[in-house]
């Protein structure tokens, strides 16, 4: 695992992870080793594919799963055997899990009846949550009577109305149309900065996660591959699998030709030379890949050399067509024996004039904005 907490600097961790693992048969695990810290006011992502690990992280922190080996500290309480009712964490589930039997008002108040607050108080705390949320005209109604969005923040005010040390959330967006789940990341993100709790959010969506998040950590196969900021995660991740799951990534196969401190030269099949930025230790002669983020390449048309002459890599390739998102244009490229790519121009770029399938175009790029891994 590569962990960055610079940005902590000596900071106390609310929450520790240490060399945890879960495993139901007592041979596979499901996740194997995860050490890493929480820190009190932050917006914490877990990202990764369906069987990551990063659920199982989430139950076993919420108190539903227990770790099969390692701790978990909340503070200065290990939470390994604390029941999920003691342990001072608020929880958002992926269906929300309303009581459909109760008002929006009683589901909010339910931790506090579970925690024996005085019928005085709990009135207080559910209309101030309500209002969090902005939700108190509906206190009255039931759930079955709420659209997703409503039942989302009726969860959400019952994760908070006991004023939690943590809030954890798996992927409480999830079922959500695309509108109405970005309106709810940009309400998320001004809650939390509101309320100054600190958020553990699950979610497989990498959008969602650099957009929310004041650091995510990617899991895969059980293992937090890496937890950064979300700006470092994105322009330096530590590994293949993170630049291919966090953002999109165009990808070159070749063997590593030389080395000269952290900097790399590879040959592609058709006997292109790129330079890039090394990552790990890969030797001379190995079989590397490289990872090139889609906006950070420029295209040009064949014979253009005014604009391949200040990009340390130019690569000639075909067009293999155009895809139109709104705000910019996908140019798809081919080239011989690497998958196809394609790479991010505005719209009205000079570059997409005559752009047809087949054409010849140049993808240029600097070396900096190449990374190249084992």
């Amino acid at each position: 695992m590569t962990a960055t907490d610079a940005c902590n600097g000596t900071r106390k961790p609310l929450v520790r992870f240490r060399q945890v693992g879960k495993s139901y048969d007592g041979v596979t695990h499901v996740v194997q080793g995860v050490d890493f810290d929480i820190y009190k006011g932050e917006f914490l992502s877990l990202l990764g594919p369906s069987g990551a690990g990063k659920t199982t992280c989430l139950m076993m922190l919420a108190g539903f799963e227990s770790p099969s080996e390692g701790e978990i500290w909340l503070g200065d309480t290990l939470l390994n055997t604390t029941p999920p009712h003691k342990r001072d964490i608020g929880m958002v589930f992926q269906n929300y899990a309303l009581f459909p039997h109760m008002t929006v008002a009683e589901n909010v108040a339910y931790p506090l009846t579970v925690r024996r607050v005085a019928r005085a108080e709990r009135s207080a705390l559910v209309n101030r949550a309500l209002d969090m949320v902005r939700m108190s005209a509906l206190a009255g109604r039931m759930p079955k009577n709420l659209s997703g969005g409503q039942q989302q923040r009726v969860a959400l005010a019952r994760a908070l109305v006991f004023n939690p040390r943590l809030v954890l959330m798996d992927e409480p967006l999830g079922a959500l149309d695309k509108r109405l789940r970005e309106h709810m990341q940009i309400e998320l993100k001004d809650l939390h900065r509101k309320l100054g709790l600190t958020f553990v959010y699950v979610t497989h969506d990498q959008s969602e996660a650099l957009t929310l998040s004041d650091r995510v950590a990617v899991f895969d196969g059980g293992r937090i591959q890496q937890i950064d900021r979300v700006d470092a995660l994105y322009e330096t991740p530590c590994n293949g699998a993170v630049a291919n799951f966090v953002g999109d990534s165009n990808v070159f196969v070749g063997r590593l030709l030389a080395c000269e401190g952290d900097v790399g030269r590879m040959v592609l099949p058709g006997g292109e030379v790129l330079v890039g930025r090394l990552v790990g230790s890969p030797r001379i002669g190995e079989t590397v890949r490289a990872c090139v983020r889609p906006e950070r390449m420029t295209l040009a048309a064949s014979g253009d050399h005014a604009a391949s002459a200040v990009a340390t890599n130019t690569l000639q390739a075909c067009s293999a067509g155009t895809l139109y998102f709104g705000d910019h244009v996908r140019v798809r490229f081919s080239l011989p024996e690497q998958d196809a790519g394609f790479v991010k121009v505005p719209l009205g770029g000079a570059a997409l004039a005559g752009g047809g399938v087949g054409d010849p175009l140049v993808l240029c790029f600097a070396e900096q904005h190449m990374r190249i891994f084992s």
